[in-house]
């Protein structure tokens, strides 16, 4: 039987079954080989690096963030984001690295920005931010959670987790409305 051809959608998307099953620390190129049954080596002709790779997986996770457009209101916009974060196992970690490294993400950074009325790109950037970072908190609990690492107690950040980011997405919304010229 001749060997699987692998193209780049077919990569991604076993890179993110992977990245559900075994988390970003071991989701290597190495292990998404192996997986395809190909040579390491061999994904390099679809990537030119990891990071590269990692790109595409968090463009993916993005994808379900509606098309950029004004029209959509900025909660929205944002908890698509946090659901779209939320739905894969180190959504967060992956489109964070990502987004430091200027790979990948636009989409959800241009759907913030039209939602901020197009013209506070400081005011999108940090609401991206905020939105990365509080839903990587929530994953780090609920992983630590689920393996047992801490206990469920009073200082445990998830039951309020939804209050404090309409809290947070709220506050950039009334930043940005002030910022605004009259």
């Amino acid at each position: 039987m001749p060997p699987t051809r692998h193209d780049r959608l077919s990569v991604v998307a076993t890179a993110l079954r992977l990245l559900d099953e075994v988390g970003l620390p071991d989701l290597s190129m190495r292990r998404l080989a192996t997986e395809l049954d190909v040579q390491p080596s061999a994904l390099y002709w679809h990537f030119a690096s990891k990071q590269e790779l990692l790109a595409a997986v968090a463009d993916s996770i993005l994808r379900t963030v509606p098309e950029p457009d004004a029209r959509t209101p900025l909660p929205e916009v944002a908890r698509s984001i946090r659901d779209a974060l939320l739905a894969c196992r180190d959504g967060a970690e992956v489109v964070l690295s990502t987004y430091a490294l200027r790979l990948g993400a636009r989409r959800a950074q241009d759907a913030l920005l039209l939602a901020l009325d197009g013209e506070d790109q400081p005011a999108a950037d940090a609401l991206f931010e905020f939105i990365l970072g509080h839903t990587m908190l929530l994953q780090q609990r609920m992983h630590a959670q689920s393996i047992g690492a801490t206990a469920s107690d009073d200082a445990d950040p998830t039951p309020d987790a939804e209050a404090v980011f309409t809290a947070g997405v709220n506050g950039f919304a009334e930043l940005s409305a002030r910022r605004r010229p009259s």
